[in-house]
């Protein structure tokens, strides 16, 4: 019995997209908390509402969790469609995601004085959708001399 990467494929993508809509999830209700004026419930330290206070908080004034949303939607897009193009297009999000989420880890830790989980919990997401992203391209490039990769 072969290896059998269409499958693999279709498993990596079932993945990245169940670990899309988590992102989804963390990030919009953020979203909605910061545009009601809610403190996010916090279970650990209550660091959240300083974390989502913070000048860092928002980048030219939209705020980083609406910038999360919008990748983590793109990556589930990209889930979604079995084509090179769209797991190089999750491959570029997640470098910016956790480029991006180290930074704002840093700044939590030394210039906040602050964690929030959720940023953790999206810190920990867009990782492993990296690491997804890097199999699937992987798949798809020993594919690549035997055509387009067929949907599952």
């Amino acid at each position: 019995m072969g290896f059998d990467r269409s499958a693999s494929d279709f498993w990596i993508r079932i993945a990245a997209a169940v670990l899309a809509v988590i992102g989804i999830g963390v990030t919009a209700y953020l979203v909605w908390e910061r545009y009601h004026g809610n403190a996010p419930v916090c279970a650990v330290g209550g660091g959240c509402l300083t974390v989502q206070r913070s000048e860092f908080s928002t980048v030219a004034g939209v705020p980083v969790a609406f910038l999360g949303l919008f990748a983590y939607v793109g990556l589930l897009i990209c889930a979604l469609v079995p084509r090179q193009w769209a797991a190089l297009a999750a491959l570029f999000i997640t470098i910016l995601g956790v480029m991006l989420s180290a930074y704002l880890t840093y700044l939590e830790l030394f210039q906040i004085n602050a964690i929030c989980e959720y940023c953790v919990t999206s810190a920990i997401v867009v990782t492993l959708s990296l690491i997804a992203s890097v199999v699937r391209l992987s798949l798809l490039g020993r594919d690549a001399d035997a055509g387009p990769p067929v949907a599952v």
